[in-house]
């Protein structure tokens, strides 16, 4: 578990636009949550890194006193400074002081009282936890000592204010970010856990910037050769995954958003690699995707490329009544 204080994700309230496949992710679209403290530093700037003060800073995490400031500071000048995923980790009592940060906040969700100022601070926090996922030396251990685990209760919100809003987000950054590394082992991970379930009901009702990020984590699930498999193993897995894709669909259709239809698409594409889904998928694609209702909106190339591979898959089956809303359940038993 603890390694007497070794361990450690990402800006308040932002997601790396990369995480998700494309930049306009980085960043939130309305004002902090609340009030941050004012940032006394200047030693971090145009590229210059003084690592003395990112040590002092590394050390102020430690005193409850001077942790807010210092969190602050810490997230905001992650991305400067290559190898500070492993400053965190094995620095004696940071990994401590972020979980106990993290935990602190546990009481606030239900019923939800959480303020714009805490939001932000935990937002901080979950910040330098997305920079452990996102290195590759930091990575297997965060993962190891079960780490993710403690984000499942934020993700686990429905109120739709702007705290917990961030606070989603970010926590889905730090996922974001563990997927994107393409690794058997975060994926073999996930799937010992809740992630496909709260993903889906985030995809169903949450933000854009929110359901962008969930539906690029299971994007990256289904691209694994397990995690299809996993999906595709019965009818009601399946079932459930493709209800929300055929509602996000429809929810599209109405409010446009390339770059989350993007993702759709690819999930869509990739449940077509197995063949049970794919027959299932020829009952339940719907019509919009058929009917070129998204022609408009699909200006990327590799998108368009994927939905007219998408159809190809399932041309076999298309001549009988197209678009119904149902799902064979022998398709995947």
């Amino acid at each position: 578990m603890l390694n007497g204080g070794r361990f450690g994700m990402e800006k308040t309230g932002q997601i790396q636009g990369s995480a998700v496949g494309g930049p306009a992710v980085g960043q939130n679209p309305n004002p902090p949550a609340g009030p941050q403290p004012q940032s006394q530093s200047s030693s971090v700037q145009n590229g210059n890194v003084d690592r003395e003060q990112i040590y002092n800073w590394i050390l102020e995490l430690g005193n409850p006193e001077t942790r807010e400031m210092a969190l602050l500071e810490l997230s905001k000048k992650r991305e400067a400074v290559p190898d500070l995923a492993p400053m965190l980790w094995h620095s004696f009592g940071t990994i401590a002081a972020l979980l106990q940060e993290i935990t602190s906040i546990y009481p606030l969700l239900i019923p939800p009282t959480l303020t714009g100022a805490q939001s932000n601070r935990a937002c901080n926090v979950l910040a330098l936890f997305q920079c452990l996922a996102s290195h590759n030396e930091t990575r297997g251990m965060f993962l190891q000592a079960h780490f993710p685990l403690y984000l499942y209760p934020f993700l686990h919100t429905t109120s739709r204010v702007r705290p917990f809003e961030y606070l989603r987000l970010t926590s889905l950054g730090v996922i974001g970010a563990l997927v994107k590394s393409d690794e058997q082992e975060v994926i073999n991970f996930l799937l010992t856990t809740e992630i496909i379930p709260v993903c889906l009901r985030i995809m169903e009702s949450g933000s854009e910037l929110s359901k962008t990020v969930a539906t690029f984590i299971l994007q990256k699930i289904l691209l694994d050769d397990i995690g299809l498999s996993y999906i595709c193993q019965t009818y009601e897995r399946f079932s459930h995954v493709a209800m929300i894709l055929g509602k996000m669909v429809l929810s599209l259709a109405k409010v446009p958003c390339a770059r989350l239809l993007k993702h759709v698409i690819r999930c869509y594409l990739r449940l077509s690699d197995n063949p049970r889904a794919r027959d299932a998928l020829r009952l339940c694609l719907p019509d919009q995707l058929k009917d070129d209702s998204f022609g408009p909106q699909i200006r990327d190339e590799h998108t368009k490329v994927w939905l007219i591979t998408l159809l190809k898959n399932l041309e076999p089956a298309i001549g009988g009544p197209v678009g119904e809303q149902r799902v064979a359940p022998n398709a995947l038993n």
